[in-house]
């Protein structure tokens, strides 16, 4: 009987550790399939796509909600499933674009810049002229109109490996109520290199920080005060200490269809140097190649329009 009671007990445990072996496997395995994403907060066109691991993140989570105000019908939920790629394909074959429910830098540019945007909740009369100005190192944007400070609000910045694009931009887009990371109210910039605006949050602990990936982060109690001041077309400079100047300034050449930050600060500092065109809007188009051959042609360059080593020397932007 003893034995009996002994071999019993001995199966039995020899049973517990068999099931609880297999548990501990099985919740090994599934773990895998449970945190198999990738993260996508960035703002230079990332291509998004349905697949394997699934994209999740703020980027998606701007897709979703401009598809939403564009009239599609999708929730936002931060991550790229298989009715996203369908509401992307929808908005690909409206646009006459290569309909595969993948985003990349066109469709971003078809997205957020479509022609169809509404400036909701702005006052149809716009008699003063407002512009804005956000200085990163102070975290604060000043609101002008006419040249007079009507408004000042504490916001928060990029960080330093994702920077705000320091330059001159305009408001080309306005959105509400998209959502988490993006409040109530967004604010879409023209910076060439990536998605970039001025919107509200759901961290307000970030106001006053450098925590971003490159928006301007504002309360969103103070976004939706700012929204119906800012018209489309408004102008933004970004500034530190109420300046655009090199930082971590390469020196490599420039050339016509050439843009980004370098071509930002090139541009900055012609005009400091007098050269009078429009906007340090980080494209080198005709105009900015116009400036820099007569720069050149001022200081006794060879007039090519490239900026060079030499221009940049003569310009006091590298040593």
């Amino acid at each position: 009987m003893i034995r009996r009671y002994v071999l019993f007990l001995c199966l039995w445990l020899l049973g517990c550790c068999f099931f609880m072996t297999s548990a501990v496997q099985a919740e090994q395995n599934a773990e895998p399939m449970k945190t198999e994403r990738i993260r996508v907060d960035r703002t230079d066109f990332p291509v998004l796509y349905c697949g394997q691991p699934r994209l999740e993140g703020e980027a998606i989570w701007m897709v979703q909600a401009r598809l939403r105000e564009l009239g599609y019908e999708i929730i936002p939920s931060g991550q790229y499933d298989e009715k996203t790629a369908e509401a992307v394909m929808m908005f690909q074959t409206a646009h006459r674009l290569q309909a595969n429910g993948v985003v990349t830098q066109l469709v971003w540019e078809n997205l957020m810049y479509d022609g169809g945007s509404q400036p909701c909740l702005t006052s149809q009369e716009q008699p003063q002229k407002a512009s804005v100005e956000i200085d990163l190192i102070k975290h604060r944007l000043t609101v002008f109109q006419n040249g007079d400070i009507i408004k000042e609000y504490p916001v928060g910045v990029g960080k330093s490996s994702t920077p705000s694009p320091l330059g001159e931009w305009k408001v080309v887009h306005k959105g509400v109520n998209w959502g988490n990371g993006f409040g109530t109210r967004w604010m879409g910039l023209n910076v060439p290199w990536g998605i970039y605006g001025i919107h509200g949050t759901n961290k307000p602990y970030s106001i006053g920080a450098s925590m971003s990936h490159g928006c301007i982060r504002m309360r969103n109690r103070d976004v939706e005060e700012l929204y119906p001041l800012i018209p489309l077309g408004t102008r933004v400079r970004i500034v530190e200490n109420g300046q655009i100047f090199p930082r971590n300034f390469s020196g490599h050449a420039l050339i016509i269809k050439n843009s980004g930050q370098n071509v930002v600060y090139l541009q900055s500092r012609l005009k400091e140097k007098g050269i009078v065109f429009d906007a340090a809007d980080g494209r080198f188009g005709h105009m900015t190649e116009l400036a820099v051959k007569y720069y050149q042609a001022w200081h006794g360059l060879e007039p090519t329009g490239i900026a060079d080593e030499a221009t940049y020397r003569s310009l006091g932007m590298i040593q």
